[in-house]
């Protein structure tokens, strides 16, 4: 038998799923590693134990491989975008990786934003100008700290580093260099503007690749650690989001991946680049002759899982002897749609798309001495799908209408949030049997870079079933009169934000 196993290197633990070579999962790994806040805005990690948390769930996937008589085919690579490491000339890091929820950019961001040149770099790079980008971050480096660039003599991401410890050569993929604000995303090539303002020389940055490019020769240290053969060819990949897509056969124009986790995400793939007049979305090379259209959002389960910790009683889950969340779950099936009344923008950890404000913050609007804890879980779940329907209704004014949404992440497991989506986007919500998309996408990349697949919608053959929800006419209807009155709410209060944000941080 052969195998492939897909890595997902995640912000706080990375994820190895083994699959055979008709894309089966045989077994899943995962090893988690901190992530520091250790002030006002941080969020860092540790790129040893990132390092040694991706060479320990390749070792124990491949634990399960008798390689003298089975083949792991290769290795292939999702990881999160937008993180930064400084490293010196022998490429040992001088920082920790500054990761994409790293918000100490801000005031960088906030500049730039307000420049006229703010403007040309987001066309330049399909980059929104926003604090999570190593854009803004270098910027705010050169400001504040401005020797720790000086004495740096390389810039990269947690992927380009891996693949140095792994293969003394600093590679990037195209997909994770198209996220990072510093790549031309006409020409393929990091930017001559971005390379002026942060005064990093392009030899500095790593060399740009196609996703399916390989790496083979393992170093001594890395296959000791490893386990696997030297040989095995370790395939680049791309950033997590466009896996997302790939890994749920999302790669059509007419087909809109949405991912709710802790975060969620909107996302559709073209064949062409397309920006945003307004800037609310990025526009993201995948790979050769694709591109991944859409927005992050900061607020997606892990709102819900504030709402919950604080609405749901120790006592009521007692009583009802289940978890907090299906008791959740449950309450809101029985609440009417609109919550009687209740609005809720979910901006408790700012926003990105489509807002791209660091300084968003929540808001219950409506509430009266009616409502209950049940108004307030609902609306809630209403707040977090509203916001993602702001974002996937600007992906559809800008590349056509879908005729459906493949939605995948946590939520899916609860009937109530699959149905609330496609009542709220008014659009068919298909749920994938496979949660494991973006490890998916990662080994049919590497297919192809195998040469056993022609292109990368045979993925299509590997999903498996679906489940389909299709709108609720009269949900529709009310959610049509309440998604209006959500975005002139979300209006009214932008330019209170950064007030509320300064008295806060005091």
């Amino acid at each position: 038998m052969n195998y492939f196993i897909g890595v997902d290197v995640g912000t706080t633990s990375t994820k190895a799923v083994l699959y055979d070579d008709k894309a089966v999962v045989i077994k899943q790994f995962s090893q988690g590693y901190d992530l520091f806040r250790d002030s006002n805005g941080m969020a860092e990690q540790n790129p040893e134990a990132m390092v040694e948390a991706v060479m320990q769930v390749i070792h124990d996937a491949g634990q399960e491989i008798d390689f003298t008589t089975e083949k792991l085919l290769a290795v292939s690579f999702s990881s999160a975008n937008q993180s930064l490491i400084l490293l010196d000339d022998k490429f040992h890091p001088q920082s920790r990786v500054i990761t994409w929820a790293d918000t100490r950019a801000r005031q960088a961001a906030d500049e730039l934003k307000r420049s006229p040149l703010g403007r040309e770099m987001y066309a330049n790079t399909g980059t929104p100008i926003h604090p999570m980008s190593p854009l803004t971050k270098l910027l705010w480096l050169k400001k504040t700290a401005p020797e720790k660039l000086e004495a740096a003599s390389y810039f990269g991401d947690i992927k380009s580093y891996l693949f140095y410890r792994f293969f003394n050569t600093f590679k990037v993929d195209i997909s994770i260099a198209s996220c990072t604000g510093m790549m031309n995303i006409n020409s393929g090539d990091w930017d001559a503007k971005a390379l002026e303002i942060t005064g990093v020389k392009k030899e500095q940055l790593p060399e740009i690749v196609n996703g399916t490019t390989q790496a083979i020769g393992l170093t001594d240290e890395a296959q000791a650690k490893m386990g696997i053969p030297a040989d095995t060819p370790f395939v680049y990949g791309a950033f997590d989001g466009a896996l997302s897509n790939l890994g749920v056969g999302a790669i059509e124009q007419d087909t809109v991946a949405i991912t709710i986790g802790t975060s969620a995400g909107v996302r559709v793939i073209t064949d062409h680049p397309v920006i945003d007049p307004q800037e609310r979305l990025f526009c993201y090379a995948v790979d050769n002759g694709l591109w991944v259209v859409g927005g992050p959002l900061n607020n997606g389960g892990h709102v819900y899982q504030w709402a919950v910790h604080h609405l749901v009683t120790p006592s009521a889950v007692r009583n009802e002897k289940t978890d907090p969340f299906t008791l959740a779950n449950h309450v809101i099936e029985g609440e009417p749609t609109g919550a009687n009344g209740l609005i809720f923008l979910p901006f408790l950890g700012g926003e990105r798309a489509p807002l791209w404000d660091a300084n968003a913050r929540g808001t219950f609007f409506g509430l009266n001495n009616l409502h209950t804890r049940g108004d307030m879980l609902r609306a809630v779940m209403e707040g977090i799908n509203m916001n993602i329907a702001t974002v996937f209704y600007a992906v559809r004014d800008l590349v056509g209408t879908p005729k459906s949404v493949t939605a995948t992440g946590g939520f899916a497991r609860a009937e109530v949030w699959r149905q609330m989506l496609a009542d709220v986007l008014n659009c068919p919500v298909n749920i994938p049997e496979s949660f494991e998309s973006g490890c998916l996408g990662a080994i049919t990349m590497a297919m192809k870079s195998l040469g056993m697949v022609d292109d990368l919608s045979a993925v299509k053959n590997y999903i498996g079933e679906e489940k389909s929800y299709t709108p609720n006419p009269e949900a529709v209807e009310i959610y049509s009169k309440y998604l209006p009155l959500f975005q002139q709410v979300e209006g009214l209060l932008t330019p209170a934000y950064s007030t509320i944000a300064k008295l806060q941080q005091k």
